[in-house]
């Protein structure tokens, strides 16, 4: 009997809440975790254009695109992200983000 991966009970689940944002979040953070930064950022791509306002996927997109050489994709995300995360009162990413966007190479 094989059991499910993680990654495999996510899209399931995501089957049957397809709005679910955080749900959304965690298949991007399984795609990261196995390398899969293409992955990653598509997922997270289309989380923000559900969810607008989730500062988390600003945040790690710009990490993956960073990580893939995407340098302007990453600093766009971020530039987008930094406000989104002001605008819910979320001090702690906006200013996450911002150290990211000044170390952009």
């Amino acid at each position: 009997m094989n059991a499910k991966t993680r990654m495999q009970q996510i899209q399931e689940m995501l089957a049957d809440a397809p709005d679910d944002a955080e749900l959304r979040y965690m298949l991007a953070m399984e795609h990261a975790s196995a390398g899969d930064d293409d992955s990653a950022v598509r997922c997270f791509e289309e989380l923000l254009a559900r969810t607008a306002d989730y500062p988390p996927a600003y945040h790690q997109c710009g990490r993956a695109l960073h990580r893939l050489g995407r340098i302007a994709d990453a600093r766009a995300v971020l530039e987008r992200g930094i406000p989104a995360a002001l605008n819910k009162g979320d001090q702690h990413a906006a200013g996450e983000m911002q150290e990211l966007l000044a170390n952009l190479e």
